[in-house]
């Protein structure tokens, strides 16, 4: 990454480092819209028809989210990366794991999906508090909606005791509540 120019009263270094940050962000928030349109796609059976119609306004946010960052990357002075190829590459994991399943298969993957998501957004909340607060004010307001679309997700799986099905991966998510149905 190199820019030509980066905001004022941020050194070409730290804008460096946020943007690079940033990226892996873009990438993984346009992996998150792909992901959830093939779930939207692709889910089946008991509920179909209120996780297909969830679905879509997440899509809808996550994609105005790509776009925040992105313009962001721009903003500092460097060239925000959306191709597909770029996506698949630069993904430091696996593809979504699922086709055609029942609702409570894709949301038990999806939790996971979620899970990796927040998660590293929220480490990029922390390592912005030195770096640059609006970058941090726009992970900050993305990760307070990834959180509610978790926790929709979430809803579906959650038991009468209130537990949550744990797993480590996609399939072995789905299989923990295929009998559930």
């Amino acid at each position: 990454m190199a820019s030509k120019y980066t905001v004022p009263g941020m050194s070409e270094a730290d804008a460096q480092r946020v943007a690079e940050r940033l990226q892996e962000r873009l990438t993984a928030l346009i992996d998150l819209m792909l992901t959830l349109k093939h779930i939207h796609w692709n889910v089946v059976g008991p509920n179909f028809i209120a996780v297909h119609e969830m679905l879509d306004p997440q899509v809808d946010a996550v994609r105005g989210m790509v776009d925040d960052v992105a313009e962001r990357i721009a903003t500092l002075g460097f060239e925000p990366q959306g191709t597909p190829g770029y996506v698949a590459t630069h993904r430091s994991w696996e593809d979504y794991s699922l086709g055609r399943a029942s609702t409570l298969e894709h949301l038990a993957a999806l939790d996971l999906v979620y899970q990796g998501v927040i998660s590293s957004h929220r480490e990029a909340i922390k390592e912005f508090d030195d770096l640059d607060l609006v970058s941090q004010d726009l992970m900050i307001a993305q990760a307070e909606k990834l959180e509610m679309f978790h926790w929709f997700v979430r809803a579906h799986l959650e038991d009468k005791a209130g537990r949550i099905p744990i797993a480590s991966s996609e399939r072995e998510a789905a299989r923990a509540v295929a009998g559930q149905a």
